[in-house]
């Protein structure tokens, strides 16, 4: 079959002439791929599933291909590492074109087109076991690129986390009933599958409704003492905006926003909080004093002072993290974590958020810590590297600080 694939890529993007140019290239080879039979579309399916299947041989989190960037290529990352696969051959530029649009249908390949970038969701079922990926396909100097990160099939234990035993309660629906949490971190950080263990967590322990909104739908929980409705933008609902509002008339006690991306799905969470609902979303900050500066910035200034103290009234606890190469060769999670307490509902109402590392530094007994004290515990338990651990820190003074060591750069 994959003899029939590599077949049917260069047939295609021999068919194509070389004086059709950019989109209408693009269309060409939509037209092309429709009129391919069932098995010559299965074929190319497969051929894509096999790139695919083999990231969890090498422990790869991501695949990337096609558009000029790549050199003809397909790359892994490797535990944080990206690298061409020259064992899979070299590919023409049409024939990467072919081989992305082979897996879209065609509502996605006229999204495609007409936004020049379409999030996905793929899915492969072998010996009844179903592989999920979250993709992205846009568009590199007029021709196709893909990249596809691998949802885990399982869900990293929440006790893995290890977090304080005051923050697990106010991460639990037993507990705390209402009130937002954020998961931050830079892109690649992880915020998904701490996402996950958090609702894992919550599915299993306690009884009640959880209703995610992401784009695009990645881990798939099975309902436990929870029912779990997974929304997917674009497909299900219109945007997290909208999805998020839907989800008051559904009854939900957790609702999980996949990611704050804008000033209205930022607005929406607050005012989805402020109802009395449990709220979790993601936000690409470093740290907990940029998550707060960040949300209440992305708002017009007439905005800021109202949602400055709404942010203050319902914001429960933000987990800002980052993944850190380990010394056997794979990635641990360092993490920071801010507890809203009262000084630091003060400080972000008193547009002091400057004072709020040092509250999380001095209040480890509740279960606030700094990124680089976390960075410290790896070190001194001997996880990571001091090299490791300076580059990780958001603030390599004061790492500097609290490891005694000198001749560190800012």
């Amino acid at each position: 079959m994959i003899e029939t694939a590599i077949r049917t890529l260069q047939e295609i993007s021999g068919a194509i002439p070389d004086t059709v140019p950019g989109m209408e290239r693009q269309m060409l080879i939509g037209d092309l791929l429709t009129k391919q039979s069932p098995a010559e579309r299965t074929a190319l399916r497969k051929l894509m599933d096999s790139y695919l299947m083999k990231m969890s041989n090498i422990n790869a989190s991501d695949i990337d291909m096609g558009g000029y960037g790549t050199g003809g290529n397909v790359w892994y990352r490797i535990y944080g590492e990206k690298r061409p696969a020259k064992d899979l051959g070299k590919f023409t530029l049409d024939e990467f074109n072919v081989l992305i649009q082979s897996i879209l249908i065609e509502r996605q390949r006229l999204f495609l087109y007409e936004n020049r970038s379409l999030d996905l969701s793929y899915s492969i079922v072998e010996d009844d076991q179903m592989y999920r990926f979250r993709a992205n396909a846009y568009f590199d100097l007029d021709h196709l690129a893909l990249n596809m990160r691998a949802i885990q099939a399982t869900v990293r234990p929440y006790k893995n986390l290890e977090f304080h035993p005051n923050v697990t309660k106010m991460l639990s629906l037993a507990h705390t009933e209402q009130g937002l949490t954020l998961v931050t971190g830079i892109t690649g950080s992880g915020k998904s599958a701490t996402l996950d263990s958090i609702i894992d967590a919550n599915n299993h322990t306690v009884d009640g409704h959880v209703v995610i909104i992401a784009s695009p739908v990645e881990y798939v929980h099975r309902p436990d003492h929870c029912i779990v409705r997974h929304r997917e933008v674009g497909r299900d609902t219109l945007s997290f905006k909208e999805g998020a509002i839907q989800s008051l008339r559904q009854d939900p006690d957790i609702i999980v926003i996949g990611e704050m991306r804008d000033p209205d799905t930022i607005l929406t969470a607050l005012e989805i909080t402020d109802s009395g609902h449990k709220v979790f979303s993601t936000l690409h900050t470093a740290s907990a004093v940029e998550t707060i500066d960040r949300i209440i910035g992305e708002v017009p200034g007439p905005e800021q002072e109202r949602v400055r103290m709404r942010l203050a009234d319902t914001l429960t606890a933000v987990i800002s993290q980052k993944l850190v190469p380990s010394l056997d060769g794979k990635r641990l999670l360092a993490k920071e974590v801010m507890i809203v307490i009262p000084s630091v509902r003060a400080a972000i109402k008193n547009n002091n958020t400057g004072e709020i590392y040092q509250m999380m530094a001095e209040s480890g007994d509740v279960g606030m810590t700094t990124l680089e004290q976390d960075l410290k515990r790896l070190y001194m338990q001997k996880k990571i590297s001091l090299e490791n651990a300076i580059v990780a820190a958001n603030n390599k003074r004061r790492f500097q600080q609290i490891m005694n060591i000198t001749q560190v750069g800012d």
